[in-house]
């Protein structure tokens, strides 16, 4: 398949094919993954017609964003678009890039409603029409964004290198990719990412999970952090039958605009979470297994101080420790004798 036809079956899939929800053959295109409580709330000031039209596998929905620009890749219809909206507040940014005119519409036909819906005066978000693998072409500068989301979309790119090299383009330093996706414990066999109806349900299209961290290492990303993941269902026993002996999951994964290690390294260095961030007071979650409870002081990697000192989180932690002095790589089963700290682990 050349990448004009992959591009135009997943516009005639999502604009024509899919009216619903309730179109969709598998469980991929849905949400697998619940929904964070602290944003479960906000679900009731997003207009209906958009909720109907959604289309995602995740809650890429990242915390401490108030004030920032945000870029949602895919955004279809808006949800997130318009949950990002609030959450950013009325002195933030939201800027949501899709192919497919027909959901662009939908998002752009309630910008107003929502912005009414929040108080603002005028609307934070602005919506464009185009493709992921060329940004430049949608007006968005290098090193212009603090964070980029997107749902579900990335699987369905036939150039993904060029959307994540053109994604770390526009981020700025210490800016954060926090998406969800659809991965596969396989590489899928070329016979079947050339089907449509499995690229349009974002299964064909699913990276191996191993290739997506090999190319990001390749782009200068070296450390990719899975936040959640579930398994994906075949709802569908003809889809089951065709690509059944592909393992899907759900993954929800973050990684920084940041000069970081392809291993984790022991500098000694200490982060206790403030409790400062807005609708976390208890705990701060970088990762699956990065779980910051606040006011416990815990040993990290250098990659993983680097990530919270190096980015918008720095406000929200008090961070010990440099990099004068090296321990070798980071002891994930247990923190240093003789520290009053907790186990940290990056691996």
């Amino acid at each position: 398949m050349t990448e004009a036809t992959t591009h135009e079956d997943v516009r005639h899939y999502y604009g024509d094919v899919l009216r619903s929800t309730r179109d969709l053959k598998t469980g991929a295109c849905c949400p697998t993954e619940s929904m964070p409580a602290w944003l479960r709330p906000l679900l009731a000031d997003i207009h209906p017609e958009i909720t109907d039209r959604f289309y995602g596998c995740g809650s890429p929905l990242p915390p401490a964003v108030e004030g920032m620009t945000v870029l949602d890749l895919g955004c279809g219809t808006g949800r997130d678009v318009y949950l990002l909206s609030r959450l950013v507040g009325a002195e933030g940014q939201v800027i949501g890039v899709d192919m497919t005119p027909e959901q662009l519409a939908v998002a752009e036909r309630h910008r107003d409603w929502h912005a009414q819906r929040y108080g603002y005066a005028e609307s934070n978000v602005r919506l464009v029409e185009g493709q992921i693998e060329r940004l430049d072409a949608c007006g968005i500068a290098d090193a212009s964004v603090d964070v980029v989301v997107s749902n579900c979309v990335l699987n369905l790119s036939p150039q993904k290198d060029k959307v994540f090299a053109e994604i770390l383009r526009v981020l700025k330093p210490g800016g954060e990719l926090y998406f969800s996706d659809v991965f596969a414990d396989r590489r899928i066999p070329a016979a079947l990412r050339a089907d449509p109806v499995l690229l349009g349900e974002c299964l064909s299209g699913a990276l191996y999970i191993e290739d997506f961290r090999r190319m990001l290492g390749q782009l200068g990303c070296a450390d990719a952090r899975c936040v959640s993941q579930a398994p994906i269902p075949l709802l569908d026993p003809a889809i089951e039958a065709r690509i059944g002996m592909v393992g899907f999951r759900s993954m929800t994964m973050r990684a920084f605009r940041l000069d970081l290690e392809d291993r984790c390294e022991d500098y000694g260095q200490i982060a206790t979470y403030r409790g400062s961030a807005p609708t976390l007071p208890h705990a701060f979650l970088l990762d699956d297994h990065h779980r910051f409870e606040t006011g416990r002081p815990m040993r990290v990697c250098g990659n993983t101080f680097d990530m919270l000192a190096s980015s918008r989180f720095a406000r929200h932690f008090d961070l010990h420790g440099d990099k004068r002095n090296h321990f070798g790589l980071f002891d994930c089963a247990s923190a240093a004798a003789g520290t009053d700290v907790t186990n940290g682990s990056c691996c």
